[in-house]
């Protein structure tokens, strides 16, 4: 006889017990647990008492336990879903890190933002020597044909500080002296505020511009330095290069140097583009993106910084020399504050 085939095992019951039973046994560890969340939400860990904090992962265990008996015995959704939300915040409240809207602006400016900055140096350094030389060239073909300036400089906007202007107009408007308070000064105002909203402008756009190879950027920051070279020339052939350079240098060194950084973000993510490595175009555009972001955010906030300077510290100080030592001075803190170790920098 052929013996009869083994008998298949039975599958396991699920448990006999109703949704309305499961939650009526466990529903008010639910809401104690809401109720505590909510609390701590609101006002911290300093709104519990000692009891109450001592309970808060107690009755996240007994949630998790009610969704996996929820899970295994395929309750109704509705109930898996405020099981599952009430878990995940709970795991985040309890045991995830929390940090308040100051903590973490602190850290952007102590660790993030100098982070960022120190990471895209090399870029900084092509951006800045590309200024250099936009700035060297206009001033050596302004030097040695002086109508190669209207080709750098709008006439409008040069309001008369062009080769034909005289040494007394031009020291005028520099804020120095009697004749400040006239014409000159107020047209230089004019090429301050013209320089500034040029400068944030091609700041922006050099980074915006990035992602096409980089190419863009280094166009446009090349064109920074043009006007700035060809104006200096007009000025040293009139024997003020100097007194040019501190009018310019007590803003001037957080203006553009914020150029800088912002061309070098815009390079980091061009080279990203061009050179991925072993990722992916996109997700290496993105990484570089992350890291030029905060370069930006802090950008802007430089620019902020220049623009009180150019609007205030150099119309109230017209000494060339302490111009001088104010423009120095910035660029110092913020090589100090970008470059300069510390402490939590590995954090």
């Amino acid at each position: 006889m052929i013996p009869p085939p083994p008998a298949m095992p039975r599958a396991l019951d699920a448990p006999s017990f109703s949704t309305s039973r499961f939650r009526a046994e466990r529903e008010g560890d639910w809401i104690a647990f809401d109720r505590l969340l909510t609390r701590l939400e609101k006002k911290g860990a300093k709104g519990l008492s000692s009891e109450e904090l001592l309970q808060l992962p107690v009755l996240y265990r007994a949630t998790l336990s009610s969704l996996s008996i929820a899970r295994a015995t395929s309750l109704d959704k509705a109930l898996l879903d405020h099981l599952e939300a009430l878990s995940i915040r709970g795991y985040f409240l309890v045991y995830g890190v929390r940090e308040s809207r100051w903590s973490r602006l602190r850290r952007f400016f102590l660790y993030d933002w100098p982070a960022a900055v120190r990471a895209v140096w090399k870029e900084t350094v092509v951006i800045a020597l590309i200024i250099l030389l936009g700035a060297l060239t206009s001033y050596s073909l302004v030097s040695s044909n002086p109508e190669w300036y209207y080709n750098f400089v709008d006439e409008g906007m040069a309001s008369g500080r062009d080769p034909r202007a005289s040494a007394e107009y031009l020291q005028s408007t520099l804020g120095q002296g009697e004749a400040a308070a006239g014409k000159g000064e107020s047209g230089l105002h004019i090429f301050a505020t013209y320089l500034f909203t040029h400068n944030s402008r091609v700041s922006i756009l050099s980074f915006a511009l990035g992602f096409a190879f980089g190419v863009p950027t280094m166009m446009l920051e090349f064109y920074q330095g043009i006007g700035l070279g060809a104006m200096m020339a007009v000025f040293s052939a009139k024997g003020l290069g100097v007194d040019f350079g501190g009018w310019l240098f007590i803003h001037g060194t957080t203006e553009l140097f914020a150029a800088a950084l912002a061309g070098a973000a815009g390079l980091r993510i061009g080279a990203a583009v061009v050179f991925p490595g072993a990722r992916g175009r996109l997700e290496a555009a993105a990484a570089a993106g992350r890291t030029a972001g905060k370069v930006m955010i802090g950008v802007i906030l430089m620019l902020l910084a220049a623009g009180l300077l150019e609007g205030f510290g150099r119309q109230l100080i017209t000494d060339t020399m302490l111009r001088y030592a104010i423009g120095t001075l910035m660029l110092l803190l913020w090589l100090a504050y970008y470059y300069i170790p510390r402490r939590g920098d590995a954090a």
